[in-house]
C-alpha cells in the first residue's frame, strides 16, 4: 500500500502538533495530566505523584494548565482550607493521548531494555 504525499495535510498536521506542544510541552505537564487522570487530587498528592517536580514549578504549571482550561482548581471550605485540582471536561480529552503515550513508552522500554524491564 502506497502512502500518498499530501503537503497541505502534512503542514496542517505539523501545525496542530505544534499547537498541542505549546500547551503540553515541557517536562511536567503531561505527567500532571496523567496524575489527574486518576481523579481529583490535592496539591500535595500531585506533588508526590510527579517525582522530581518542585512545589514552585507545580504551582506554575497548574496555573498555566488552568489558563488553558485543562485543569480546574477548587477551594474547599475546610479548616484548614483545602485546594483540589481535577481535569476539566476538555482536559479529560487528553486521557486517550496519555494512555497511548504510556502504552508506547512501556513497549519502548521493553524493546530497548529487554523483556525484564519491569516498572
Amino acid at each position: 500500500m502506497e502512502i500518498q504525499h499530501d503537503p497541505e495535510a502534512c503542514k496542517k498536521t505539523i501545525l496542530a502538533v505544534h499547537d498541542a506542544m505549546d500547551v503540553l510541552g515541557g517536562k511536567w505537564k503531561i505527567s500532571i495530566v496523567a496524575s489527574l487522570g486518576f481523579g481529583k487530587k490535592r496539591y500535595s498528592e500531585i506533588l508526590k505523584d510527579v517525582t522530581g517536580i518542585s512545589g514552585k514549578m507545580l504551582s506554575r504549571e497548574l496555573k498555566d494548565m488552568e489558563t488553558n482550561q485543562l485543569v480546574k482548581r477548587e477551594v474547599v471550605d475546610t479548616k484548614p482550607v483545602t485546594v483540589e485540582y481535577e481535569l476539566t471536561e476538555y482536559g479529560h480529552k487528553l486521557k486517550a493521548v496519555i494512555s497511548n503515550l504510556a502504552d508506547w513508552g512501556n513497549t519502548h522500554r521493553k524493546k530497548i531494555m529487554g523483556a525484564n524491564a519491569g516498572l
